[in-house]
């Protein structure tokens, strides 16, 4: 589960749009906002003094369970115990399909050379940075993200270290290794980016380390990485295009085609669980959609380099409407599906209206957007002339 590289926040579009629409219209970089918005955080359904449970009997979203509570912690091991077949199942489908392959016969290391320090090569220049800048930005954000993949490991793997879910999360963590050795590999054999800001960007990043959602059950973990192995995939080929390197375009196609078996990994035991526990897989899925945001968020400056990666179309809400969410609520036949409880029904109700929401402010967002185009072309064309 990593972050990719995201579109707008429902809740913080309107800031950062507005933001770079000054920037155009001033011509000049302008200061950063007084707080960078976070992605895909969209606006919850609030009412006033609201109780752990609201008016439909569903737990509000917002609201997590007590990890104390002994019933929900029984209720949980039971479902997982039943999904034992199902994830042993897709493990092996997962074994028999992925494709090795070896990240050094993706890095054009003949462009490489020594850089400053002990081995007294050549101090890194901004001039060497061949690459688009949003390009690089995308793939310094997906790259640090990678990096804290210790955290994603401990936090995944709390559910169960036996058995066909222990096998999956190790063969999981060594496949998200391999992406973030090979992206780190090609930043520095091609010096896309300064070698030392990369280092101690890491090491902040991983020293802030990850934490899964307070309450987060193993349903909502399992629902959550189905959206954002989609979404990262998607960033992936599209960073790969955006960067006008063909070498890079087909390390992060390689990349990509990982993150999409990831998906049908995760994807198939949301399927599984609907039909075991129907209401809870509903709500699960109502909740990783609704409250959407991804772990490399904490990033410094996330809110402004995610603003830059939409403009750019790299993953913007459009694509996050059409390419993630539709797609797999449609595959998991979700406004389809009989045999809800009240909770249930609420949860696809509330649901329904969210993704109505989303598809409208995608829309709103493209059409802004393509303003900030304009307006940074006829800049541009200025000052050529």
């Amino acid at each position: 589960m990593r972050q990719c590289a995201c579109g707008l926040a429902v809740s913080g579009e309107g800031a950062v749009l507005e933001r770079a629409e000054a920037v155009e219209a001033a011509g000049t970089p302008g200061p950063p906002p007084p707080t960078d918005p976070v992605l895909f955080r969209p606006t919850r359904r609030t009412e006033s003094a609201m109780p752990p449970s609201d008016r439909s009997g569903r737990p509000d979203s917002s609201y997590r369970p007590d990890p104390s509570d002994r019933s929900a912690a029984r209720a949980e091991g039971s479902l997982l115990a039943e999904l034992q077949p199902v994830v042993e199942h897709n493990l092996h489908r997962h074994l028999d399909v992925a494709k090795e392959w070896f990240p050094h016969e993706y890095i054009p290391w003949g462009q490489g050379r020594d850089f400053e320090g002990p081995l007294g090569g050549e101090a890194w220049t901004q001039d060497e940075a061949k690459l688009p800048e949003v390009a690089r930005t995308s793939l310094v954000v997906n790259l640090l993200t990678e990096d804290n993949l210790p955290g994603y490991h401990f936090a995944v793997a709390e559910f169960g270290r036996d058995g066909a879910w222990g096998n999956w999360v190790n063969r999981w963590t060594a496949e998200e290794a391999r992406h973030g050795i090979a992206l780190r590999d090609y930043l520095l054999a091609t010096r896309a980016v300064d070698p030392r800001a990369l280092e101690r960007a890491r090491m902040a990043h991983m020293s802030a380390g990850y934490d899964r959602p307070d309450g987060f059950s193993a349903l909502h973990a399992i629902a959550y990485a189905s959206f954002q192995e989609l979404a990262t995939r998607i960033s992936h080929r599209n960073t790969g295009h955006v960067s006008a390197d063909p070498v890079c375009d087909a390390l992060l196609a390689r990349i990509a085609a990982d993150e999409n078996l990831h998906m049908v990994f995760y994807r198939n035991l949301v399927d599984a669980a609907f039909e075991l526990a129907p209401d809870r897989a509903m709500e699960a899925v109502h909740d990783v959609v609704t409250g959407f945001e991804m772990p490399g968020s904490t990033i410094k400056d996330f809110g402004r380099k995610s603003a830059e990666i939409a403009i750019a179309g790299i993953y913007d809400l459009r694509l996050h409407h059409d390419s993630v969410v539709m797609p797999i609520l449609r595959n998991l036949r979700v406004f389809e599906r009989s045999g809800f409880g009240p909770a249930g029904e609420a949860a696809r109700e509330e649901l329904a209206a969210f993704v109505a929401r989303l598809d409208s402010q995608a829309t709103s967002f493209a059409d802004r957007r393509e303003g900030i185009r304009a307006a940074r072309a006829k800049r541009a064309a200025a000052v050529a002339a």
